[in-house]
């Protein structure tokens, strides 16, 4: 405890006399300060007690007295020491009915106790407390780092409440909660996502403290992890201000969670560096030694079925949203984490994908693999995600939430990047070349339909038309017809009509003249200056197939 006035009357020897105050003695004392001004106010920080023998003072005028002690109390001067012997032999009466009238402590100090006895005192209690708190500090540094060492985060939380004397929760990056201790406190710590989400958007590190008539404790939160965007976040609850000495123990447990939810960079390159050998080997179509590499570390992801996902980002100029034929578009309403994470891109779609990904598995407990590919405009990110696991459903919802601000309020500037995903059908180790080539199939799909994310699997259960509004394909369908509406443009037939009419009725002759209310002899006719001016054979059925894509591909414009 830091020294009080009650601690520096009972000091035994400093002899000092209470006589006013009484009741207010047990107020902490920051320093001891001697000053003869008679306006000693701007000098002072407040919790001093002032030391004076009224030099400059008339401690016989009652108005004078009055409003010298009113500055110190409005100062938060927390007690006066009046050396006795000196100017005067007495306390005047006028000092002492000031000061009980304010409720300033008045300390009666004898001649033979000089002030700087009393500044030493004062000192060496401050000094005390202090090695206290640090000795406190270090002990609680220890207990902390013997639990991450032995229980992990969850043990350092409870050793942590303990050392303060509250509630302790951890938050992973996107607000959620992962752990709290006591477990009576986790109504308390999702209270506080939207503070968490908000600490989020300051430059790291960032704290915060929350408090307020809604909530049953003061809260401080703080941001985890070194780079620019945090790892987790830190909250400690408690009935009041932390102490020094619990400071030092939260910023410990800051240190330490920091250590390991924030791994080593070369811990990172060496899983990496695995990763990267594990995908190579199954899409090598070496399952068994892609197995045996994995481990521990990304075995269980080869234990069941898994999904594989490929992303890439792509100018926002080159991003064409599409508002009809859309595929693949993630159904339901994004969660608020989702939308925060969408929010949160900062220039870097796929590093955000990766930590949307990687958080959502680490709280699901399931392994995710996640290798970058490529680099320079090529960057891609690979992902081998559990079916039906939480990486891949918190992939659809990013998605949605991304989507969902496309089409919103939220303007996208022309030089930024943005996200597109292309995610594959269920697969084993065996076919996850297949499922690379899948996942590749519908990013590609994504990239041209202007979407965010594409699943293989609803490729093949909608229809082909879509796909054709690409401008390759336009501009194919274009020229393949153009000889034909040339022709017609003379005024010469309606070839074009006759050649949809007669490949929509399979080249049935009587039911395509009947829809375009010619004779059958007529149609033959026309049917034959098609393959005269487009120099090929309507018997070919490559060239049936192309013709009618062509048509089906211009018929919307």
């Amino acid at each position: 405890m830091p020294p009080t006035l009650a601690s520096l009357v009972h000091h035994s020897t400093l002899k000092l006399t209470v006589r006013a105050g009484e009741d207010r003695l047990d107020v902490p004392v920051r320093w001891a300060h001697v000053s003869e001004l008679a306006d000693p106010v701007p000098y002072m920080e407040g919790g001093e007690l002032l030391l004076i023998t009224a030099l400059k003072l008339d401690a016989e005028d009652p108005q004078a007295m009055s409003r010298y002690v009113k500055r110190l109390v409005g100062a938060g001067v927390v007690g006066l020491g009046f050396a006795v012997g000196v100017n005067y032999e007495d306390i005047p009466k006028a000092l002492v009915d000031a000061a009980e009238r304010e409720g300033l402590p008045l300390l009666e100090v004898p001649r033979r106790t000089p002030f700087l006895a009393i500044s030493k005192a004062v000192s060496a209690a401050i000094a005390a407390d202090q090695y206290r708190a640090v000795t406190a500090g270090f002990a609680a540094q220890r207990e902390l780092t013997k639990q991450a060492l032995t229980d992990g985060p969850e043990g350092l939380l409870g050793a942590l409440a303990a050392q303060v004397d509250g509630w302790a929760a951890l938050y992973d990056a996107s607000g959620a909660v992962v752990a709290t201790a006591p477990e009576w406190a986790g109504r308390r710590a999702a209270r506080l996502t939207a503070d968490v989400e908000r600490l989020r958007e300051r430059p790291a590190p960032a704290s915060s403290v929350v408090g307020g008539p809604e909530y049953e404790d003061r809260v401080e939160l703080h941001t985890l992890g070194t780079g620019r965007r945090p790892r987790a976040a830190l909250a400690v609850g408690t009935a009041a201000t932390l102490g020094t000495a619990e400071r030092y123990a939260v910023h410990s447990a800051i240190a330490l969670l920091t250590l390991t939810t924030e791994r080593s960079r070369a811990l990172q390159a060496a899983e990496q560096r695995v990763g990267v050998a594990v995908l190579r080997m199954l899409l090598a179509g070496e399952p068994d030694h892609a197995r045996a590499v994995a481990g521990d570390l990304y075995g269980e992801l080869l234990d069941a079925p898994f999904r594989m996902i490929v992303a890439e980002a792509v100018s926002a100029s080159a991003a064409r949203v599409s508002v009809d034929g859309r595929v693949g578009l993630p159904v339901g309403k994004p969660s608020a984490a989702a939308l925060a994470a969408a929010s949160d891109v900062n220039g870097d779609p796929l590093g955000a994908l990766a930590e949307v990904l990687e958080a959502a598995a680490a709280r699901a407990g399931e392994a995710v693999l996640v290798v970058p590919e490529g680099g320079g405009e090529r960057e891609r990110l690979v992902v081998l995600a559990v079916d039906e696991g939480a990486a891949v459903g918190a992939c659809g919802e990013y998605a949605a939430a991304l989507e969902a601000a496309r089409a919103g309020e939220q303007e996208v500037g022309a030089d930024e990047d943005e996200l597109v995903v292309g995610l594959s059908a269920p697969a084993g180790p065996i076919a996850a070349a297949a499922a690379y080539k899948q996942a590749e199939q519908a990013l590609s799909v994504a990239r041209r339909r202007g979407r965010v994310l594409v699943e293989h699997e609803q490729l093949a259960a909608g229809s082909v038309v879509p796909l054709l509004a690409d401008d390759a394909v336009k501009a194919f369908a274009d020229g393949l017809l153009r000889a034909l509406r040339e022709h017609d443009a003379t005024g010469r037939g309606d070839l074009v009509a006759s050649l949809r009419a007669w490949l929509s009725r399979h080249g049935q002759w009587d039911a395509a003249a009947a829809d375009l209310g010619v004779h059958r002899h007529t149609l033959r006719y026309r049917m034959r200056r098609v393959e005269e001016i487009l120099g090929r054979s309507l018997d070919d059925p490559d060239v049936r197939m192309e013709l009618w894509l062509a048509l089906k591909a211009t018929s919307a414009e």
